[in-house]
């Protein structure tokens, strides 16, 4: 089958890859740390984006039972002729519009996702009702790089405030059919509960309005100057500052402070 690019359908060929992909939905973190004791096994996978099924194979062999989000109609309809007598769910449906309250039981999900909706799959699958155990997912690598960069973005700290995050193989873009214009990277998610607040964020966005100017300037309408200064300093964060110097607890107090 021919595919979508409108749809960003790009199928990963290199069954190694695959085979780890599968490997990081069953053992999170204890993939790398193989002293790690207590993983609870999971039986339900949810992937994301099915496509021909390429991981959908890998998955099933590890997991229990798959549950296949699939907005491509014919994938849809096409994908459990190549799984007879599988226990593989398949749905046709916007991942983005899938409901999770919909799950009953405990959870990871999986996914080769498409590049131009990556961020809206993030934030979706990290405020579901119900919280997965864990989530996997081969995204556009630069995206990858935002998250899991020292210099904090938008979605670094959305992420970070909602999840333990690490990164997974670079896949380069050769080994997709057909292939895309740039590479590739697996990034694995460990959801928790939020750190900080809705306030918070409120603040964070407000900070990063012009990102590449100084912080103080972006807060300039919450205080005078001089007390912006005298906050800064008592929070020991540089004049200089941008945004992106600051991680989360830093924006957790300089709420409070500016909030007394």
């Amino acid at each position: 089958m021919v595919a979508n690019k409108a749809l960003g359908q790009h199928w990963l060929k290199n069954r190694e890859i695959l085979n780890k992909i599968a490997d990081l939905a069953v053992l999170g973190s204890a993939y790398d740390y193989p002293e790690k004791t207590g993983v609870e096994e999971v039986k339900l996978c949810v992937e994301i984006g099915p496509g021909l099924g390429t991981l959908t194979s890998s998955l099933l062999r590890r997991f229990e039972k798959v549950l296949a989000i699939e907005y491509d109609a014919k994938l849809a309809e096409n994908l459990p002729k190549s799984f007879p007598g599988k226990n593989l769910e398949v749905i046709n449906a916007d991942i983005l519009q899938f409901d999770f309250s919909t799950i009953n039981e405990k959870y990871v999900i999986a996914g080769n996702i498409p590049y131009y909706i990556t961020s809206p799959i993030i934030e979706k699958v990290l405020t579901a009702p119900k919280l997965p155990e864990r989530v996997v997912l081969l995204m556009q690598k630069e995206v990858a790089e935002r998250i899991l960069d020292e210099k904090e973005t938008m979605l670094s700290l959305f992420v970070k405030n909602r999840a333990n995050v690490w990164a997974g193989p670079v896949v380069l873009r050769d080994e997709f059919t057909p292939p895309p214009k740039v590479d590739s990277e697996v990034v694995i998610f460990e959801p928790h509960q939020p750190v900080v607040d809705g306030e918070v964020f409120n603040l964070i966005k407000i900070g990063f309005r012009s990102p590449r100017k100084k912080l103080i300037h972006n807060l300039s309408g919450l205080k005078d100057k001089k007390k912006l200064e005298e906050i800064l300093g008592e929070l020991e964060i540089d004049l200089n500052a941008r945004p992106g110097d600051l991680k989360l607890e830093k924006w957790q107090k300089l709420k409070n402070k500016l909030n007394n």
